[in-house]
Parts: structure tokens; C-alpha cells; sequence
């Protein structure tokens, strides 16, 4: 009698979940690359939302007069 392989989540429970130092590890690192890709996403959709109204686009402040 053969021995099934099972699915997806088989493989994966297999991979990352049989050992806690893999799974604490995994873990980890996802929360840290969610978290650099999230922050990413919202700061490109704030800076598009606020063209022109941020202190760097407006060109008359931070310059000295002229004299």
C-alpha cells in the first residue's frame, strides 16, 4: 500500500511547521517583509496624493533672499 503525498498545505505544514525554530523563524520574517512592503505601498500612495503640498515641492521656502 502506497503511501499518500498529500497537498499544498501538506507539504508546507512538512517544510515550515514541524519544528518550532523554523516556524518562529518563518514567522519572523514574514512580519518583517510584510511590514517593509506595506510601509513601501502607503508611503508611495501618500507622496501621490500630496504632490505639490510637501515642504520639498514648494520652492520659495528654505532659500535665502537674495541680496
Amino acid at each position: 500500500m502506497e503511501r499518500s503525498r498529500g497537498g499544498l498545505f501538506e507539504g508546507l505544514y512538512r517544510v515550515l511547521m514541524r519544528r518550532n525554530s523554523v516556524y518562529v523563524t518563518f514567522v519572523i520574517a514574514g512580519a518583517l517583509l510584510g511590514e517593509r512592503a506595506v510601509d513601501y505601498g502607503v508611503h508611495k500612495v501618500w507622496e501621490n496624493n500630496n504632490i505639490g503640498k510637501r515642504y520639498e515641492d514648494i520652492s520659495v521656502l528654505g532659500q535665502r533672499p537674495s541680496e
